[in-house]
C-alpha cells in the first residue's frame, strides 16, 4: 500500500473513530437551541443549512497552507505525513472542534472572549491584540498569494491586449516588485473582500461558496486520481531528512506546514460557523470533519509535489525556477488534468485563500465590535471598523512578503497553542475528557517556544539549547494546569459568556435611565 493511500485511510478512519470519541466528550445535545436560532440578527448570527455550513468552513480555514505549506514541507521528505496525519487527527481537528464548540455553547463568542473566560482577562486583552495582528496578516498574505496565481494563469497580454501596446506594457511595469497587472488583480479582490467583510454572512460568503467548493473539489479530485492510478508516482515512506539544504525538521516542518495539520487560525473562524449551525448534532461534521478535509488535502499535495518532481531535490529545483508553490501548482495541475482541468484545478486553489482572507477581516471586524462594544447590525458600524483595516493591510504590501510570512507562521501556531490550552480547561470544566486536548496544548507550546528561541525572528540560540528550554517551559505549563485542575470550578453547559447588548437593547436602556 502506498504511503498516501495509507494516509487517507488513516484521515478517514481518524474522524470516524477518533473524531466520534472527540465528540462524545461534549455531549451534543440536538435538542439545545443553538446562538444562530437565540440570537438571529439577519447579518452574523443567521441559521445556514448544515451542507453550505460545512462548506463554508472547510473554505474558511483552507487557505493558501494545505497547498503552499504542504509543498514547501515537502521539501524534508515523506515524514511530513506524519505530522499532516497524526496532527491532523489528533491535534488540528480537535483544535477546530472545540474551537467552534466553546464558541456553540458560549452565545457564538468570538476567540478573545472565549481565552478571556477560560485563561483569564489579561490572556483576553493579549490575545484579542494578537489575533487582530494575526488576521490582517491573513487576509494580505492571502490577497498577494491568489493574485500572483491568477496572473499567471491569465497573463496581461492575453487578457487585455486590447488595450493596445502601450497599455500592456504599463500592465506589465514593476512597481514594488509587482506588475501593473498584479496590482490591478490584488485591488478586485480588495473590493470583493470588502463586500464580503461587510454584507451579511448569507448574502455573499454563505451563496458563493458552494461553486467555490466545486472548483475546489476537481482540484482535489484530479490530484487524487492520478496519485491512486500511479500518473503521479507516490513516494516510498522514509523518515530520512530529504531536505535539500539540510535544514532541521525540528520544529520547521511544524511551522512550514500549519493548515493541514495544526493551524491557530482556525480557532478563528470555527466561531463564525458556530454563530450559523443549526443543531449541535452536526458539530462533528463541521469542525472536525472540516479539518480531516483539509488534511486530505494536504497530503495530496505533499505526495503531488514529491512524486511529480520525482525527489525533493527535484521539487527544490523546481521551486526555484517555477517562481515558488504557485509555478508548481500550475506545472502539476495542467500536466495531470489538461489545459482546461488543469485551470479549473489551478482556480480551486485560487480560491482558497481568497475564501479565507474574506473571513479573516470578518472576524477582525468582529473583534473589534465585541472589544468595544459596538453592534453591527447598523451598517455605518461595520464601515468604521472595516475601512482601517483595510488600510492597515493595503500598506503591509509594500512590506517583504517573506517576512510577513515568517511571522505569520509563528504568530499562527502560537495561537493553535492558546486555543487548545482554552479547550484542555472547557473539558477539565466538564469531566475527564482533558486529555485530548492537553497533550497536543503542551506539544505546540514546546513547539512554538523552541521554534522563536532558535530562529532568526527570534533569539537565534543554538537549537542543542534552546530545545531544552523550549522542552522546560512546556512541562511546566503542564505542570501548572494539573495542579491547578483539581481547583477548576465544574460547569454545566449553560452559557458562560453573554451576547454583547444590540443597538435596540442599547436605546431602551437609556431610556429606562
Amino acid at each position: 500500500m502506498s504511503v498516501f493511500l495509507l494516509g487517507l485511510v488513516l484521515l478517514l478512519l481518524g474522524y470516524a473513530l477518533y473524531g466520534r470519541l472527540v465528540a462524545q466528550s461534549v455531549r451534543p445535545d440536538p435538542n439545545r437551541p443553538t446562538p444562530a436560532i437565540t440570537l438571529n440578527d439577519g447579518v452574523d448570527y443567521v441559521p445556514m443549512p448544515t451542507w453550505r455550513v460545512y462548506l463554508v468552513q472547510l473554505l474558511n480555514i483552507a487557505g493558501l497552507g494545505p497547498v503552499f505549506g504542504a509543498i514547501m514541507g515537502a521539501l524534508w521528505g515523506p515524514q511530513v505525513f506524519l505530522w499532516i496525519v497524526f496532527g491532523c487527527i489528533f491535534g488540528g481537528a480537535v483544535h477546530d472542534f472545540l474551537s467552534g464548540t466553546m464558541s456553540v455553547r458560549n452565545n457564538g463568542a468570538g476567540l478573545p472572549d472565549l481565552i478571556g473566560y477560560y485563561l483569564g482577562g489579561a490572556a483576553r486583552h493579549v490575545a484579542t491584540f494578537v489575533i487582530l495582528l494575526l488576521m490582517v496578516l491573513v487576509g494580505t498574505v492571502f490577497v498577494k498569494g491568489p493574485a500572483m496565481l491568477l496572473v499567471e494563469l491569465l497573463p496581461a497580454e492575453k487578457v487585455i491586449g486590447w488595450l493596445g501596446e502601450t497599455g500592456t506594457q504599463w500592465l506589465q511595469s514593476s512597481f514594488h516588485g509587482l506588475s501593473g497587472w498584479t496590482w490591478v488583480v490584488m485591488i478586485v479582490i480588495y473590493a470583493y473582500y470588502v463586500l464580503a467583510t461587510l454584507m451579511p454572512i448569507d448574502k455573499i460568503i454563505g451563496r458563493f461558496y458552494p461553486f467555490f467548493a466545486l472548483a475546489l473539489l476537481i482540484m482535489v479530485f484530479g490530484l487524487g486520481v492520478a496519485l491512486l492510478v500511479g500518473k503521479i508516482p507516490s513516494p516510498e515512506f522514509t523518515l530520512k531528512n530529504l531536505h535539500p539544504n539540510h535544514l532541521p525538521a525540528w520544529p520547521l516542518i511544524f511551522i512550514t506546514v500549519s493548515c493541514g495539520a495544526v493551524s491557530g487560525f482556525h480557532a478563528t473562524q470555527s466561531p463564525l460557523m458556530a454563530r450559523c449551525l443549526k443543531s449541535e448534532k452536526h458539530m462533528r461534521i463541521v469542525f472536525y470533519g472540516a479539518m480531516i478535509a483539509e488534511g486530505i488535502i494536504a497530503l495530496i499535495w505533499a505526495s503531488a509535489a514529491q512524486g511529480f518532481y520525482h525527489g525533493t531535490q527535484g521539487l527544490a529545483d523546481a521551486l526555484k525556477t517555477a517562481g515558488g508553490p504557485g509555478g508548481v501548482v500550475h506545472a502539476c495541475c495542467v500536466s495531470t488534468m489538461g489545459i482546461v482541468g488543469g485551470a479549473l484545478a489551478i482556480l480551486g486553489v485560487v480560491v482558497l485563500p481568497i475564501t479565507s482572507g474574506d473571513t479573516a477581516f470578518r472576524v477582525a471586524r468582529l473583534m473589534l465590535a465585541d472589544y468595544f462594544s459596538v453592534p453591527q447590525t447598523q451598517a455605518t458600524n461595520r464601515y468604521k471598523l472595516v475601512l482601517p483595516l483595510f488600510a492597515v493591510s493595503f500598506a503591509l504590501n509594500f512590506v517583504n512578503f517573506d517576512v510577513i510570512w515568517r511571522y505569520f507562521g509563528w504568530t499562527n501556531q502560537t495561537l493553535a497553542a492558546v486555543a487548545l490550552w482554552s479547550g484542555t480547561v472547557f473539558l477539565a470544566k466538564r469531566g475527564n475528557w482533558w486529555i485530548m486536548a492537553f497533550v497536543p496544548a503542551v506539544f505546540m507550546t514546546i513547539m512554538t517556544t523552541t521554534y522563536i528561541l532558535v530562529e532568526r525572528i527570534g533569539l537565534g540560540l543554538n537549537p542543542r539549547i534552546g530545545t531544552p528550554i523550549g522542552i522546560l517551559i512546556g512541562m511546566t505549563s503542564a505542570i501548572a494546569f494539573l495542579v491547578l485542575r483539581p481547583r477548576l470550578t465544574r460547569e454545566t453547559d449553560q452559557p458562560a459568556i453573554q451576547p454583547r447588548p444590540t443597538e435596540a437593547e442599547r436605546s431602551a436602556d437609556s431610556v429606562a435611565c
